[in-house]
């Protein structure tokens, strides 16, 4: 054991096997031995050891525990309830073996079996946990039920009376005890009872977290409409912390309910359960100025009155009401906010809710007010007035991000604008004298200043200035040198870089994110997206590995998590836990991230390391599964990673996120089709007899050209839904949803050469099963296809010609749609030539059969059919347009090594110096990524080079 603790687990398996020789039948060490051999990649063998323990059904714990673990790392938990089912049998009053058996099956969720299991445990030892832990198993059972009706009728309802039982009988212990009683009701939508239950002597248990009874009061009282509670609730802990935003939103949101309702308050009694009501606007507004007062006397400033009399002014305003209650100028208001807090960054996140209060026409004489009362240091006539320490900055840096957020510097020329960029910049790294003393973990104080000139920048790339996009990349590696740690910066890194086409200094910063778990998922698109389509293969493949790995993790994680929230009582969490995990597997970055992972390893393997029928094995494909969950997908990317202050209008819209959520769904269709159909071919494998139909349907290969058939028209639909959709020719922000490959793949004729090389496949399957001799119209069908074929192939390659990166008036300019072509361009022929490899299996038996005729007769005139012709010259004229390809490659490498970039950044005197070092790095790391690119794609062209040549007949 300890062997395999150090992770030696040849040494494990010796010892092992020693103590075998001693004592023949020591199960713990047969266990051992096999945990050695599934470490070290011997599965067969591993499963075959612990079958052989598991059939003598052990009930000794080192047995058990050590065959636990071994089919944990085997990814076979249903394997450990067999096992402890077997122990509790032989052992029927443990607690222990009992208590895993109930693990082994939350593991697998058979919440049918987790009932009993715990109700046979409670019988055992009458402990309130394992009770309980039986009545969680019945709310499981009505959450994963297909039936609605089945849980409201059933498995709820018989939870609700084991809990009633032990209520009578006074036996409730723990605040996890009387949450699953709330739940159960909350799920019944028994509203009523469960704030009962949550106001009597029960409630009082529920102490854990902070005013918990009160929000499940709350919870209650919205679900009652029950209003006056509401608001007396909400004023009274507002009372208590007037700094609680969610409160000051109930109190408003009870306030209107009432008034619209009309509601008037008893005369007599109480006005409601919680207390004194306010039900008109009138008194809304005095408590929030006694608020404002209460505020003013207090040792510590708080937001949340000022901000509420801004958020009843918004409602007010909805209503139609102007300035009748009094509540005063907002423009005003946010002024004083702004002399209170202006210092604290939270300050422009706060305004920014409240600046559509603002007209247009005072937005200018807003931003003068402001900063008007900033002390920034005098300053000579024509220089920049600086501030002298850290909250005159950050107040600065606020009126900077309202202006932006405003829309003024939008409006601005390009002059102007560029003279914003450098007073940006001037104050950016005069706010590092501030931060010297700054960790490399922390971020520097003026570091928005620079991030605030590269969006402005990217305003001006976007007007056609080909040089901003370089000078943004240079001021983001300078903050990112003063700041190594600024997420902001090497987010828009990563973003700028791939517009440009270079993936190389991409996967760099991307690690040194570290992103950890779940954000795999939500920000693993920035990476995944340009990784293969810019010809970066192994850097692909890893990025893809990363995200997998999360993705297969968090099912064996979530299953551990929900053992753990059953062991402490944590009930409420399982079913947060058991959502998670279904989110995540049916997320929509997932599904892209496994089919480009399959597509991307049979183009880098298959037919060149192994053979495609091996490779697609491997990965167990097979043309009539699909296992995306189309209905189901959820899309959980963070589309607002990137900081981004443009007013509404410019800033990503809903509906941008549902065009792109449609887009990618639409262009995940096309590829995992594509990859079915690819693993449809060796399944066509060479098995029929000729025009023998009833034999051909038992044997089953029928059925598979019907499957690629179907395939192929499902591909025709969704390549037309696909067009239907690019000609809505939408722009997403630039720090938007990045778009799709799709538009390149039709607009470069991939998307015909691959759909009509499927097409060929069927061709050849009919050839195949009618044989030579009278199928001369299918000879010359499949000749033209070869011909239209290689003109549409060397149409695509006339589309990947042209210099990558060219010099025009002294700036550089990217070309990466000629990249994105090339990609598209190996990728084609690998399916052309995993196609010819499958006419080569048909022909190959023919041309033999014709020889052997041939020898018979004795005569030399046995006329060769026209198939064979056409075949040969599609393959040489195949082998020519590769090698030009290769030889173009070669050019653009040589072009690519001969740029001299030196010269291009002394042509701008006006950079600083410490600029010019940065942009000199920036170029270098593109050009490099460039000439990698088009090494990594010159030498996967070469190997597919080779496997043409085998193709002769």
């Amino acid at each position: 054991a300890d062997y395999l603790d150090n992770g030696n687990n040849k040494m494990a398996i010796q010892q092992a096997d020693k103590l075998l020789k001693k004592h023949k039948d020591l199960h713990c060490a047969k266990v051992l031995k096999a945990i050695g051999l599934q470490r070290t990649g011997k599965q067969d063998e591993a499963y075959a050891l612990a079958q052989e323990v598991a059939a003598l059904e052990p009930t000794d714990d080192n047995s058990l525990q050590a065959l636990t673990i071994l089919y944990r790392e085997m990814h076979r938990p249903e394997l450990v309830t067999k096992l402890y089912e077997a122990a509790v049998k032989k052992v029927p009053n443990s607690e222990e073996y009992h208590s895993h058996l109930f693990m082994a099956y939350a593991r697998v969720g058979e919440y049918k079996k987790m009932q009993q299991a715990g109700m046979a445990l409670y019988k055992i030892v009458p402990k309130n946990p394992y009770y309980f832990w039986s009545v969680m198993s019945l709310i499981m059972q009505s959450i994963s039920a297909q039936d609605e009706n089945l849980s409201k009728t059933m498995f709820l309802p018989l939870a609700e009376r084991m809990v009633e039982k032990m209520v009578k009988e006074d036996k409730i212990e723990a605040e996890a005890e009387v949450e699953l009683y709330y739940m159960i009701l909350e799920r019944l939508e028994k509203y009523k009872e469960a704030l009962d239950v949550v106001r009597g002597k029960l409630g009082e248990k529920l102490t854990s977290e902070l005013q918990s009874r009160e929000n499940k009061c709350m919870a209650m009282y919205k679900k009652l409409h029950r209003w006056p509670e509401c608001n007396a609730l909400a004023r009274r802990l507002l009372l208590k912390n007037s700094d609680d935003w969610q409160f000051y939103i109930t109190y408003f949101d009870s306030v209107f309910q009432l008034i619209d309702e009309s509601w008037t308050p008893p005369a007599e009694e109480e006005h409601s359960l919680e207390g004194e009501v306010h039900c008109s606007i009138e008194q809304a507004v005095q408590f929030i100025e006694e608020r404002i007062t209460e505020e003013s006397k207090s040792s510590r400033p708080l937001r949340g009155p000022y901000l509420a009399k801004l958020e009843l002014i918004r409602r007010l305003r909805h209503r139609g009401c102007n300035d009748e209650y009094k509540l005063g100028d907002p423009e005003e208001l946010m002024f004083q906010y702004f002399r209170k807090f202006g210092d604290k960054p939270c300050c422009f996140t706060d305004l920014k809710v409240f600046v559509d209060l603002l007209p247009p026409s005072q937005y200018t004489k807003f931003i003068r007010q402001l900063l008007g009362v900033i002390p920034l240091a005098g300053a000579a006539e024509n220089e920049v007035a600086l501030p002298g320490d850290i909250k005159a900055l950050q107040q600065h840096l606020c009126v900077v991000q309202l202006s932006r957020l405003l829309g003024l510097y939008h409006a601005m020329e390009k002059k102007q604008k560029l003279a914003v960029v450098r007073e940006l910049m001037l104050r950016y790294r005069h706010g590092l004298e501030f931060g010297k003393s700054c960790l490399k973990t922390e971020l520097q104080f003026s570091d928005y200043y620079c991030l605030l000139a590269v969006h402005l920048l990217l305003d001006l790339w976007l007007e056609g200035e080909e040089a901003a996009v370089w000078r943004c990349l240079t001021l983001l590696e300078e903050g990112l040198s003063h700041s190594p740690s600024n997420a902001q910066f090497k987010l828009l890194l990563i973003r700028i870089y791939c517009r440009l086409g270079a993936f190389e200094p991409v996967s760099e910063l991307y690690s040194s994110l570290d992103a950890k778990h779940i954000q795999h998922d939500t920000i693993g698109y920035l990476l995944t997206r340009y990784a293969g389509s810019l010809g970066h293969y192994a850097a692909a493949s890893q990025s893809c590995n990363f995200a997998l790995r999360f993705f297969h993790s968090n099912q064996k994680d979530t299953s551990e998590y929900i053992i753990q929230a059953y062991k402490y009582g944590a009930f409420e969490k399982i079913p947060e836990f058991i959502a998670f995990r279904n989110r995540l597997n049916s997320s929509l970055h997932f599904a892209q991230v496994r089919t480009e992972r399959m597509l991307l390893d049979l183009l880098l393997e298959a037919n060149i390391s192994t053979s495609l029928e091996e490779s697609i094995k491997s990965m167990s494909l097979s043309p009539e599964e699909d296992d995306i969950p189309w209905k189901d997908l959820r899309d959980n990317r963070d589309l607002t990673v990137l900081f981004s202050w443009d007013p509404k209008d410019r800033d990503i819209s809903e509906e941008h996120r549902k065009l792109s959520l449609e887009e990618e769904t639409l262009w995940l269709q096309i590829r995992s089709l594509t990859l079915r159909l690819v693993s449809g071919l060796p399944t066509l494998g060479h098995t029929v007899q000729p025009k023998n139909s009833e034999k051909t349907a038992e044997n089953g290969v029928s059925s598979k050209i019907d499957t690629i058939r179907a395939l192929l028209q499902q591909l025709e639909a969704a390549v037309d839904s696909g067009k239907k959709f690019l000609e809505q020719k939408i722009q997403y922000p630039v720090l938007g949803p990045p778009p799709t490959r799709m538009a390149g793949f039709f607009s470069n004729g991939s998307c015909q050469c691959q759909t009509s090389l499927f097409y060929l496949v069927s061709d050849i399957y009919e050839l195949d099963t009618n044989g030579l001799e009278d199928s001369a119209e299918i000879q010359e069908r499949i000749g033209n296809s070869f011909k239209s074929l290689v003109e549409r192939l060397t149409d695509l390659f006339n589309k990947c010609k042209g210099d990558l990166i060219e010099v025009r008036d002294g700036t550089l300019k990217t070309h990466p749609n000629l990249l994105e072509n090339l990609v598209f361009f190996v990728e084609t022929i690998s399916i052309a030539l995993w196609v010819s490899s499958y006419c080569d299996s048909v022909l190959r038996p023919f041309k033999s059969n014709l020889q052997k005729k041939k020898k018979k007769k004795k005569e030399s005139s046995v006329a060769m059919p026209p198939v064979f012709t056409h075949f040969l010259d599609y393959v040489t004229e195949l082998q020519t347009l590769t090698s030009n390809v290769i030889d173009h490659i070669k050019g653009l490498e040589i072009i690519l090594t001969a740029l001299k970039l030196e010269e291009l950044s002394l042509k701008d005197t006006l950079h600083l110096q410490e600029e010019k070092k940065f942009t000199k790095t920036v170029q270098g790391k593109v050009q490099s990524s460039y000439h990698h690119s088009v090494q990594e794609i010159g030498e996967l062209l070469k190997k597919r080079l080779d496997t043409i040549k085998k193709l002769k007949i």
